[in-house]
């Protein structure tokens, strides 16, 4: 395993910089949502891509656009079916697309394996994402999607720069804490509720609180997902795309991890759990 450089702490110099793009990217997010169709599907395929380029950059730093394409072209593949409404199709492409980004990088990348992994770990969440906005008031919960990801980012940095504390995981990522873990599930768990005092939800308070539990939990884990990634790849950052923030993948990752809880919690509630 590649020994990563030592965490950067938060810049505050840069904080202005930081807010300008998420003026930004945050309404693009919310509009596309909450707008759907093609709009939709043309945020997230933007998206998709320009995670599939960084995965290229960060796996394969010898042959990053032959992976890149090929990782791409894998995600898109899939993220097309399941915009059709083709989601088993889809969930049965995302094995053998990333087969076939394996045997394309084989040869060119230091590990032609990472290049399938990339396919693994981007697609599930494109086509979760896909298919919870598809579903009956899907804006709704793409909607609650992202305000319990935001939150639990959110509470994790607040609680952890204000009370400190033990680390949570120093091996891969010094600068998070327990008390900053916990502010994090407590924030998502909240944002949940709120959302859930919508009438237009069919979902009670206390189930809404532990879907926000889960989905902060799946956010927190992504985030250290991605760091060990970093770690093994040797990189700080997986890239620069963002002004002040570093990489989309950097932005997303807890959200990878979310989207597939939530699209679970969607499916168990339309199964009837939580009325």
């Amino acid at each position: 395993m590649t020994p990563l450089p030592q965490a950067r702490r938060f810049d505050w110099s840069n904080l202005g910089l930081r807010v300008a793009s998420a003026v930004v990217l945050v309404p693009t997010a919310l509009f596309a949502a909450w707008w759907g169709g093609w709009l939709f599907l043309v945020v997230i395929s933007v998206g998709m891509a320009l995670l599939a380029i960084e995965w290229g950059g960060m796996s394969a730093p010898r042959a990053p656009v032959r992976v890149a394409a090929a990782v791409t072209a894998a995600i898109l593949a899939c993220v097309f079916l399941a915009h059709q409404g083709h989601f088993l199709l889809a969930w049965f492409t995302v094995p053998v697309a990333a087969l076939a980004a394996a045997l394309i990088a084989r040869g060119v990348a230091e590990r032609a394996v990472d290049a399938g992994y990339g396919v693994l770990y981007i697609a599930p969440a494109a086509v979760c994402l896909v298919w919870l906005r598809s579903t009956n008031q899907g804006h709704w919960w793409t909607l609650m999607l992202f305000a319990c990801t935001w939150s639990a980012d959110i509470g994790a940095f607040a609680v952890g720069s204000l009370l400190k504390g033990p680390k949570l995981w120093p091996r891969f990522s010094p600068n998070k804490t327990w008390s900053g873990f916990i502010g994090g599930l407590a924030a998502a768990a909240g944002a949940a509720s709120l959302m859930a005092g919508l009438s237009v939800f069919r979902l009670d308070l206390r189930a809404a609180a532990l879907v926000g539990l889960a989905v902060g939990l799946a956010t927190m884990a992504g985030d250290l997902w991605e760091s060990a990634l970093k770690r093994r790849f040797g990189v700080k950052d997986s890239g620069d795309l963002i002004p002040g923030h570093g990489g989309l993948l950097d932005r997303v990752d807890g959200l990878m991890f979310a989207v597939v809880v939530m699209a679970a919690a969607r499916l168990a509630n339309h199964l009837g759990w939580g009325h």
